[in-house]
């Protein structure tokens, strides 16, 4: 499996992928064609806090994934959240997110944490985070969202 930064060639693919994904129970929250066409240019174009990667198996783009990133005054330095995670359904369980997982240290030697979000019912999901190494917060997430979608 590669892991391959996002590019203009990639784009209808993954945006199929995210409304899959997007309309799936793994995400509170739908979102417009319109939101998910802005985080694919984001992706491939020159903005610096976000990342897209394909993950390509076999020829075939087995999955994506796209990583943002912001400063953590608790641990004083890069945080990486990690937006999306998504592997199409005949890919799973051949080791991909924790490829992914093991190469993101080396991807990003500035970040100091990686974080996720996961829906607390997606157990498969929390099973291959917490084998990669990762824990739940004890955090409550608040928000206030300001753009209409």
């Amino acid at each position: 499996m590669d892991i391959i930064k996002m590019n203009p060639s990639h784009y209808d693919e993954v945006l199929q992928m995210m409304r899959v994904f997007y309309d799936s129970p793994a995400v509170l929250h739908t979102s417009s064609d319109e939101v998910l066409k802005n985080d694919i240019e984001a992706c491939i174009g020159d903005n610096p806090y976000l990342d897209g990667y394909v993950f390509v198996s076999d020829g075939r783009i087995a999955g994506y994934s796209m990583v943002s990133k912001s400063f953590t005054t608790e641990y004083g330095g890069m945080c990486g959240w990690i937006e999306d995670l998504y592997i199409r359904e005949e890919f799973r369980r051949q080791g991909i997110a924790r490829q992914f997982f093991d190469s993101l240290p080396g991807m990003y030697p500035e970040i100091v944490r990686f974080k996720l979000e996961v829906e607390p019912e997606n157990e498969r999901a929390i099973g291959t985070y917490k084998s990669c190494g990762y824990s739940r917060l004890h955090y409550d997430i608040m928000e206030e969202v300001l753009i209409d979608d």
